[in-house]
């Protein structure tokens, strides 16, 4: 999943990003509310983790400008753990769940894997479709009853084709759920690695859906 951290805390920043990435989230980060409002408007994310003291444009008015304009993606707020003001205001402009400073890394990743999972319409943590199970947080990928070994990068394009199941995905709209604004992108490795989830997965696994992108069985 791609997730926006809008947190002005260096060391906050620091922790969470290497969390969030080493938990296989894609993560970009905005130091202040102005760049975070331009990265949430700009770019399609599947989660945002927002703090609300932000420099430039406080995160408050930063949600409240997203939701006005019919940006929908999940949204985490973190605020101090004693300023309970903050979170009702939070929560009443559109935030879905609220964290209080300090929090554990831990519980960052669970609650936006939560949140995921809800804005898709799963209670489940496990992705199933078909004989295909994938168990995001463990990292492993069962095809009937045997185990599928695969990639960092195989594993994020699968979780991501499984996540939007039964829709089209524009190799745009992978690249961007595969790979942070700062890696290097390109387009023929999104086909590299839909050909090598085929060999593991089955060539029926993932459909090509002609000049518009793939489609998960």
């Amino acid at each position: 999943m791609r997730v926006l951290l809008v947190e002005d805390d260096p060391e906050i920043a620091r922790r969470l990003v290497a969390a969030l990435a080493e938990a296989s989230f894609v993560v970009e980060h905005a130091g202040d509310g102005e760049t975070g409002l331009l990265l949430g408007r700009t770019n399609d994310f599947d989660a945002v983790v927002l703090d609300l003291g932000l420099p430039r444009l406080p995160g408050l008015e930063v949600l409240k400008q997203w939701r006005r304009e019919g940006r929908d993606m999940p949204v985490l707020v973190l605020t101090a753990r004693d300023a309970w003001t903050d979170r009702v205001d939070g929560l009443n402009a559109g935030a879905d769940d609220y964290l209080g400073k300090p929090f554990q890394n831990a519980e960052v990743v669970a609650r936006l894997r939560a949140l995921t999972r809800r804005s898709a319409g799963r209670s489940s943590p496990i992705m199933r479709r078909g004989d295909i199970v994938l168990d995001p947080e463990a990292g492993t990928v069962q095809r009937g009853d045997e185990a599928v070994e695969l990639t960092a990068r195989e594993l994020k394009v699968l979780a991501y084709l499984m996540h939007r199941a039964g829709r089209v995905v524009s190799q745009g709209e992978l690249i961007d759920h595969v790979y942070s604004l700062d890696e290097t992108r390109e387009s023929n490795t999104i086909e590299v690695y839909v050909a090598r989830l085929r060999k593991k997965l089955g060539k029926d696994a993932i459909r090509t859906i002609r000049g518009l992108g793939y489609k998960f069985a």
